[in-house]
């Protein structure tokens, strides 16, 4: 499956504009990450576009999200490491992270959405006004971002970096991917 024919797939099955950026943020975060670990970047790329392809019809029942979308996309044969990746991504089933692929996708989906929350209550509502050091100021204020989950984004520290580094990385990629955002 390409880029192309995953974004298709993505509009066919997500309602929500927020999630549908949401994935694409997390698809900029985990090719970014894909880059620096020297992995496949288009592979990456897929598995963050289409983590929560299954969530339309998941929402109200959390236990079986992850688990939807990864048999969708197992059916649609997809390689066996993005299927799994997708499914651990939802930490209420207790699989473990076994790849980096796995890791930096549990990781990766909060940290999306606490870098937006950084973004929209900057007055200039923009991705370029966020920092690093902005970033990490916020972290430990739990009024802030609530739902992006901290120990999850500490998770960053089983790829081998800070969580510093972690935002960086991630801050990066969506400031380059803000225009689609529209932030």
């Amino acid at each position: 499956m390409n880029r192309t024919e995953a974004l298709s797939l993505l509009k066919e099955n997500l309602t929500n504009k927020n999630l549908f950026n949401h994935s694409l943020a997390v698809e900029a975060v985990m090719r970014r990450l894909a880059g620096h670990f020297g992995e496949d970047v288009e592979k990456w790329g897929l598995a963050g576009l289409l983590h929560d392809i299954d969530y339309d019809r998941t929402k109200d029942s959390p236990d079986t999200h992850s688990i939807e979308g990864a048999e969708m996309l197992k059916a649609l044969g997809l390689p066996e490491d993005i299927v799994y990746a997708v499914k651990v991504h939802n930490d209420r089933h207790g699989l473990p992270r076994l790849s980096l692929l796995d890791k930096a996708l549990f990781a990766t989906d909060p940290l999306t959405g606490f870098i937006v929350a950084g973004a929209l209550i900057r007055p200039e509502k923009k991705l370029a006004a966020v920092d690093v050091p902005f970033l990490m100021k916020r972290f430990n204020e739990k009024a802030f971002a609530r739902g992006a989950n901290r120990e999850t984004m500490k998770a960053c520290a089983e790829l081998g970096l800070s969580l510093e580094e972690f935002m960086e990385l991630g801050l990066e990629a969506m400031q380059g991917i803000a225009k689609e955002l529209k932030l």
